[in-house]
């Protein structure tokens, strides 16, 4: 901290800001004891440093909480969510002090672990360990592209950081070390981990399982380290926070060595108080030892007087930021719209032209994989923000665009992100870049790798995130490679997951269509899940014209009889050629067979009642299912009186023809099945 200017304990160490810190505590032990459930230990003792920080670092602008440059603060220790609260109500955000009595209790807005779009001043839903700080790390990469982007000189119109407050059980998680190592290699120099090192558990000291030097670990990440701090020195704090402005190219670990339920005298210290409440007793005995003599949820006025200072200072930065803005936007009018038109989500004017020129341009059989690179590649010019890469699979993946370089400190221009072997680091980073904003994040694996990766998919869906995830080698088509890569429970595992968008198109059009939905879909996650083998088009084979709508829909009639139907077939991805196949043979053989191409059952629940019985009217008992992956859930379609032909089983190692055919993934298994129900 040599080179930095520090602040003096007397500045610091007033009545007025221990008794606010105080408020911290009591406000977290209150919350916690009337809901009679939650985390009370990690806010007594993280009180210190929420106090430094919210008062002495972060540029933040309560009344405006979606202030485009303000700092980010992510609680990736979600479940100390009270810590966050007490700090969102007391600077003045707009959480009353009801929805903090109401902590944990139906509909408020103070759920059990915070949850992004629900609460003013909460940036990303949090709990799972690990993956906030991997969240942060996808705020800080997004600042990084952004300023890159849109600053120019005397012109510096995004320069914020993102600050990660941390528990050891975040650093315990593998996704915590997957997304810090990723931080250092890129040299995010604008995120700053605040560590509390507690040394406590649920299950008690944490060296019963953790022993490992943190500092010396995220060190050789490329962290800059910021020396132990006491968690109850508030100068000391306060310039370690100060001492993490420096260092412009590396990211911070500051520890601070805190004492979890710290003013207790029969509990802190110990994981007695971690996961619940203390009880009337010792919070009796907390309130003597703290000498705080309120009731609960009572806060003086001068604590509020002082918490609240910000909220002026806030806007006043946030004022400096907009009128920093309109001279940007006088001197730079097209960067300026289109740092608008990006931040706000929305999609420029023919943004899609290039996939309109792409469809029906494929006769012959190609992987939608190939396709979905041929998407990406038409799409970029168009938008710029569009950003992402795999899990070191681009090759395979085919998300690697000509021409866009790859991301790196030494090319900020690059916009081809090489996340390397660490699927779910790459899950929670992107989830980090959606809800920052400005870019829209895409990041590729193999399916059968999705599980890696699925506690942030269902994280991203919780918050509505809008990533893009392309999850190629979707069968057991992808051959030789065996039952180790071969999927089968993941694709309807993923459907599964609420507010996620599951695409699994069949040929080249469908491709194109899902990818143009995945871009408009801002309301949360879109998964496209894609074949290694090539798949023949479905209009080669003789289904019914393609129109453009019809995968927005989820599913659509392909192939259909003169009469009304005796059966129906529904296909998804590469098996709904054998729907189409059986559905014309039957034709042949006087039987009135309908195919149905299915790429999305989200997307047909969501559509009108008459919309879905037109496609499958319920009358048509006959129905056969045709998906290579597990049968658990076509029941929903194809009835008690229905068939599914899937595979319940794992796969082979043999060429992908080969392995599907003989698991019962032909033309002739399906028509002999979809006989047997009449």
């Amino acid at each position: 901290m040599s080179n930095v200017q520090t602040i003096s304990e007397t500045a610091v160490n007033s009545d007025v800001a221990w008794r606010s810190i105080n408020a911290i505590r009591f406000l977290s032990i209150d919350a916690v004891e009337k809901a009679n459930s939650g985390h009370p230990g990690a806010p007594m003792g993280l009180a210190p440093t929420a106090y430094a920080l919210w008062q002495h670092a972060l540029k933040h602008a309560p009344g405006t909480p979606d202030w485009a440059d303000r700092d980010r603060v992510v609680l990736s220790a979600g479940h100390a969510s009270m810590l966050l609260y007490s700090m969102l109500h007391l600077t003045g955000y707009d959480l009353p002090l009801d929805e903090i009595q109401d902590f944990r209790q139906w509909e408020s807005e103070t759920p059990g672990h915070p949850e992004y779009g629900l609460t003013a001043g909460v940036e990303a839903t949090t709990g799972p360990l690990g993956q906030g700080l991997g969240n942060a790390v996808g705020f800080a990469l997004a600042e990084k592209i952004l300023a890159n982007t849109f600053n120019r000189p005397g012109h510096e119109i995004v320069n914020h950081r993102t600050y990660a407050i941390c528990s050891d059980g975040d650093m315990m998680e593998g996704v915590a070390s997957e997304a810090a190592s990723l931080a250092g290699t890129l040299q995010l120099g604008k995120l700053i981990v605040i560590y509390d090192d507690n040394q406590i558990s649920i299950e008690g000291d944490t060296d019963k399982a953790f022993r490992e030097d943190v500092s010396a670990r995220f060190a050789a990440y490329g962290f800059h380290i910021i020396d132990p701090v006491d968690g109850n020195d508030l100068a000391g704090i306060v310039n370690a926070l100060k001492a993490a402005e420096a260092e412009p190219d590396k990211p911070k670990l500051v520890t601070v060595r805190s004492v979890i339920g710290y003013g207790s005298p029969n509990l802190a210290g110990t994981g007695a108080v971690h996961g619940k409440a203390m009880g009337g007793d010792e919070v009796a005995l907390t309130r003597t030892q703290l000498g705080w003599d309120y009731e609960p949820f009572e806060i003086p006025d001068d604590v509020y007087d002082h918490m609240r200072s910000g909220v002026q200072s806030g806007q006043a930065l946030s004022d400096e930021w907009h009128a920093k803005f309109e001279d940007y936007k006088s001197e730079y009018p097209d960067l300026a719209e289109r740092f608008l038109v990006d931040l706000l989500g929305m999609l420029p004017e023919n943004w899609d032209d290039g996939l309109n020129r792409l469809v029906g341009s494929h006769d012959s059989p190609i992987a939608t994989r190939a396709i979905s690179g041929e998407a990406l590649h038409a799409i970029t010019p168009a938008l710029p923000r569009l950003i992402g890469g795999s899990a070191d699979l681009a090759e395979s993946n085919n998300t690697e665009v000509d021409g866009r370089g790859s991301f790196s400190p030494e090319l900020l221009d690059g916009r081809n992100l090489h996340f390397g072997v660490r699927e779910h680091g790459m899950g929670a980073i992107s989830n980090g870049m959606a809800l920052h904003g400005g870019v829209i994040p895409y990041a590729a694996t193999f399916l059968i790798f999705s599980d890696y990766l699925r506690p942030a998919i269902r994280v991203g869906a919780l918050s509505h995130a809008p990533c893009v995830w392309i999850f190629t080698h979707d069968s057991i088509g992808l051959g030789e490679d065996g039952p180790t890569h071969q999927p089968i429970s993941q694709l309807m595992g993923l459907r599964m997951i609420p507010n996620l968008t599951v695409i699994r198109p069949a040929d080249a059009d469908e491709t194109f269509e899902a990818w143009r939905i995945a871009i408009e879909n801002r309301q949360g996650p879109t998964a496209l899940i894609l074949t290694r083998q090539n798949l023949p088009q479905l209009s080669a084979l003789g289904a019914q014209s393609f129109a453009r709508g019809y995968v927005q829909r989820g599913a659509y009639v392909i192939a259909d009889s003169s009469t009304e139907p005796e059966v129906i077939i529904i296909g998804t991805g590469s098996e709904t050629q054998l729907a189409l196949g059986a559905a014309l043979k039957l034709q042949e053989e006087g039987i009135a067979a309908r195919a149905v191409s299915m790429p999305s059952s989200e997307l047909f629940q969501s559509q009108p009642d008459d919309y879905r019985e037109s496609v499958l009217p319920w009358k048509v008992r006959a129905r056969v299912s045709v998906e290579a992956g597990t049968t658990i859930g076509w029941e929903r379609y194809v009835g008690f009186d229905g068939a599914t032909i899937g595979i319940d089983r794992y796969g082979a190692s043999a060429p992908g023809d080969i392995v599907m055919a003989n698991l019962g993934f032909t033309v002739e298994n399906v028509v002999e099945t979809a006989r047997s129900l009449l």
